[in-house]
């Protein structure tokens, strides 16, 4: 993921009850930490709701919101 920068940071508390739903998740999907499993949840709630489609061919090294260029990644329009 060179070149991706996070500029900012979110701190979210969660129940004992959501972390472990979260680590099952993650575990299940061999997601690489935490924090590529919250913005891989988080990227599909988005395009559930049809702000944010997922290109063909991402890869699992490609989580985030924003593309390599900083870009919404596909804004559905």
């Amino acid at each position: 993921m060179a070149g991706l920068e996070r500029g900012d940071r979110l701190q979210i508390m969660l129940s004992a009850e959501e972390l472990a739903a979260l680590e099952n998740w993650r575990f299940e999907k061999r997601m690489p930490s935490r924090a590529a499993a919250i913005r891989e949840l988080l990227r599909r709630g988005l395009a559930a709701e049809g702000f944010l489609t997922a290109e063909a061919g991402t890869k699992s090294q490609d989580f985030g919101l924003l593309d390599s260029k900083g870009s919404d990644a596909g804004k559905g329009s």
